[in-house]
């Protein structure tokens, strides 16, 4: 028996299913009551159910009609996306898959994410990760953007395109009464730190004390920029960290900067991979980035 679903005979289901009568849908597809009948019948030969069930003149779904139909929907749906992604027409639209480094602040991302959730255009499907495994999935298409803190190193065979869509001073913000000190070298000494693991970050504040010569007091080494955010709302030390992380307490109160520049800077990029058929929301995202 062939055991491939025939994709006509579930058009015809689906039509009889949406229209609930056979003489109806058989009008709209220009067939035969009778022919329209027969293929309905190889379709539940083949599934091995009844989809419909009759209710005065009315056909009614089975609860294997209405599984049918649900997968029929999408199937069709998929169809019509497909049409319109490769003509650039029509309205249907794919969400946007985005991907993100793990241990990217949610503040950024949500300011990267912003004007889609204002415009309201597109729907996003958001996934985090390490590194390797996002740009793998944006090489198999599975992604549109993977947004990270590192330009893709050279060895990589995909030619992958990443464009800087901001940058943001790493600064050291805390409790209040933690910043209580005159000098850069006495608060780095004193006060407990909150450090990211490795990052750009951890690189550059690794040179600084040794450039300044002095061993800090380090309380948690964090790979989650979410929770150097709450340590520090907790009052757990200070927080080695671009403004943005923590952007919100700062506003609020509950936490403040310290006035000294650590000369250190995090840079946020956009990966992508040329592709002939973008998705058509990113193009303008990428570029309010960059505005």
């Amino acid at each position: 028996m062939n055991s491939r679903l025939n994709y006509h005979h579930l058009r015809y289901f689906r039509e009889v299913a949406i229209e609930g009568h056979l003489g109806r849908a058989a009008d709209r597809l220009n067939v035969s009551q009778s022919a329209l009948s027969v293929q309905i019948r190889h379709l539940e030969d083949r599934l091995g159910f009844d989809l419909f069930e009759r209710v005065g003149r009315t056909l009614v779904l089975t609860e294997a009609g209405r599984i049918a139909l649900d997968h029929a929907d999408r199937i069709f749906g998929a169809g019509d996306e497909l049409l319109a992604t490769l003509q650039h027409s029509g309205t249907l639209r794919s969400p946007l898959r985005i991907g993100a480094l793990s241990t990217l602040s949610r503040n950024f991302q949500l300011q990267f994410l912003r004007p889609l959730l204002t415009d309201g255009a597109s729907t996003i499907t958001l996934r985090s990760g390490n590194t390797k495994t996002l740009l793998e999935d944006l090489e198999a298409l599975a992604l549109d953007v993977v947004l990270t803190t590192e330009v893709p190193h050279g060895g990589l065979t995909a030619r992958f395109a990443a464009q800087r869509i901001a940058e943001q001073p790493v600064l050291v913000h805390g409790k209040p009464q933690y910043l209580r000190h005159d000098t850069l070298a006495g608060l780095l000494e004193h006060e407990p730190l909150i450090l990211p693991t490795e990052s750009v970050i951890r690189a550059g504040f690794e040179n600084l004390i040794a450039a300044m010569g002095i061993e800090p007091r380090i309380v948690a080494n964090v790979d989650d920029m979410a929770m150097v955010r709450l340590l520090a709302r907790e009052g757990a030390g200070l927080a080695i960290a671009p403004t943005v992380v923590v952007a919100d307490e700062i506003a609020s109160g509950s936490l403040a900067t310290a006035p000294f520049d650590l000369g250190l800077t995090e840079p946020f990029f956009a990966v992508t991979l040329p592709r002939k058929f973008p998705h058509p929301a990113l193009a303008d995202l990428l570029q309010r980035q960059a505005a």
